[in-house]
Parts: C-alpha cells; structure tokens; sequence
C-alpha cells in the first residue's frame, strides 16, 4: 500500500488509483480497457487519413472533423498512459512535475474540444444559414487561425492555477482518486489555502465551458429559425440531418464532463467506484464515439471508411 503521509514537497510522489476493491482483476480489467481505447485511436486516426488523402474532404466541414479528432486523442493519451501503468502493475506512482504536465494537457485538450464544438457549430450555422458564401467565409487560413486560438485560449487560462500548484505542500494523504491526475483532485490534499485555486477554476470553467455552451446554444437557436423559414419539409429535415452527429458530439463531451463535476463538488463522500467511473466515461467516451457516429451519419467519411476496409471491392466495382 502506498504511504498514506510524507512531508510537504514539490517532488512529492503521488499515488495514483485503479479500480478500488478489484486490484486482483487489474489485468483482466485492462483488457476492455485497452480494446476500447484501441477502437478510439483506429477511428480517429481513421477519420484523419481520410480527410488527408481525400480531396473532395477538404473543406471547413472536415477540417474541424479533424480538429476534433485530434483534441480527443490527445485529451485521452495522458490518463490512458497512467491507467495502464497503473492496471498493468507497473507502477502506481507519479512525481509531482508529471503530474502537473499530466493535468494540464488533460484539462488544455479538455478545453480545446469544447472550442471546437463551439467552432463546428459556426460551420454549421455559416452552411445552413449563408450557403453561398460558405468557402468565403471559412477559409483553410480562418480556419487554421480558429484551432490555434482555441487551444491558446485554453491553455492559458491554466497557467496560472498550475504556477500556484509549486507553492503547496502536500501533507496530507498522497493517495489521488484517479489513475490520472486531475486539478480539482490534487488541491483536496495540499496542506494550504487553497480559495484561490477552487474560486479562480470555477471562474475558467464557466468562462471557457459555459461560454462555448452558452455560444453553441445561440447558434442552434440561429439555426433552428433559418431552418424554420425553408419551405419543404424534406428541405427542412435535409438542413437538420447535417447537425445531428454535430449535435451527439456536444452531448457526448458535455454530459459526461458535468457528471464528473457534480461528483467532484457534492459527491465527495460517495463510492470510489461512482468517481472512477465518472471519470473514464468523460476521457474515454468521446474519442471512441465521436468517429463511429460521423461515420454512421456522414456519407463520405462512412464511404472513406468503406475504401479503407475493402479497397478492392470498391475499386473493382467501380470499374
């Protein structure tokens, strides 16, 4: 068991945590574990090549597909690395340093997703609502601009928080609630005072998540009154079938992420496994899911994925 006391340091060892009660199934718990996020990794990496190698995938649409799958998997890399150590018994303990990169590029790509949403929801709006003047509007450099702001935009905002994180001790139990390492998480044990960091990362959520819900929001609301001025019914179900793997991407990130802070804000006292599992289905769900329904609902990266498996089946049935 790792030591449940040390001496405050910024060298500290933390001890991270696997499934509580089932450390004797670790390894047959890895292996669901390990095929999910394979199936994560496959997809995204799938939807990355097609969007590369396709021409007629080069536009706004697919660029920000491509933003999105990036974010996923790097938001998901940093705790996978950690749960398989971890499940794998390799080690169980990560120095503070590591930790603080760990927790930043979780919570920077955290952020950075929720942007992008926020950004695909424009393009959608921009397709629907002005379709004329949609390549205009959305150029490659716009769009290049767009990603590089938003994860400047949420990488910032962090720096702050993390500078604070050297000038604790951590005098307290060193055992953290996750196999990774999460803000709200290392701050419940440091020997300090510790307002600033919980005021000022309420104030970041609210001002990065809310405002990219809040924006998503108004778009939509934007949209659905375009919509609703298209005379043919089947014009208006075309308008609303473009949104809709837009729309499961938003609820897949979002749902997941307020669970796991409602759980971190008034379930402190709950089961250990409600908190394990709150924060696997945030980091793993989206990047698993997110490929499979715009492939699904996406013709030409469904058509993509086809090519990819069976390239000789389609090529000679083109012939």
């Amino acid at each position: 068991m790792a030591p449940s006391n040390s001496s405050g340091s910024v060298s500290s060892t933390f001890y991270l945590t696997g499934i509580p009660g089932y450390e004797e199934f670790h390894h047959w718990i890895s292996i669901p574990f390990c095929l999910i996020y394979i199936i994560g990794v496959t997809g995204n990496c799938s939807i990355l090549h097609i969007v590369r190698t396709d021409p007629k995938l080069h536009e706004p649409m697919y660029y920000f597909l491509a933003m999105l799958s990036l974010t996923d998997m790097a938001m998901s890399l940093p705790a996978m690395v950690s749960l398989f150590r971890v499940l794998w018994s390799i080690s169980r303990e990560i120095q503070f340093n590591i930790c603080v990169v760990q927790m930043f590029l979780i919570h920077t790509f955290s952020f950075t997703e929720s942007s992008v949403l926020l950004a695909m929801a424009l393009d959608r709006y921009v397709a629907i609502c002005h379709p004329l003047r949609y390549a205009t509007i959305l150029t490659p450099k716009l769009i290049a601009r767009i990603g590089i702001a938003a994860l400047l935009r949420s990488a910032i905002p962090l720096i702050p928080l993390l500078v604070r994180l050297a000038f604790f001790s951590f005098c307290r139990s060193h055992v953290l609630s996750h196999s990774y390492c999460l803000h709200q998480d290392i701050i419940r044990l440091a020997c300090a005072d510790i307002r600033f960091n919980v005021i000022y990362g309420m104030v970041v959520i609210l001002m990065l998540w809310g405002m990219d819900s809040l924006g998503i929001l108004i778009t939509y609301v934007f949209i659905l009154h375009s919509v609703l001025r298209i005379a043919s019914r089947e014009g208006r179900l075309k308008a609303l079938n473009t949104c809709a793997s837009h729309i499961c991407a938003v609820l897949i990130l979002y749902v997941p992420m307020i669970g796991l802070s409602i759980v971190h804000r008034f379930a402190k006292h709950s089961s250990p496994f409600v908190h394990i599992f709150m924060a696997h289905i945030y980091l793993m769900v989206p990047p698993v899911l997110n490929p499979i329904i715009y492939s699904v609902k996406t013709k030409q990266i469904r058509q993509g994925i086809f090519h990819l498996i069976c390239p000789h089946k389609i090529n000679s049935s083109a012939m």
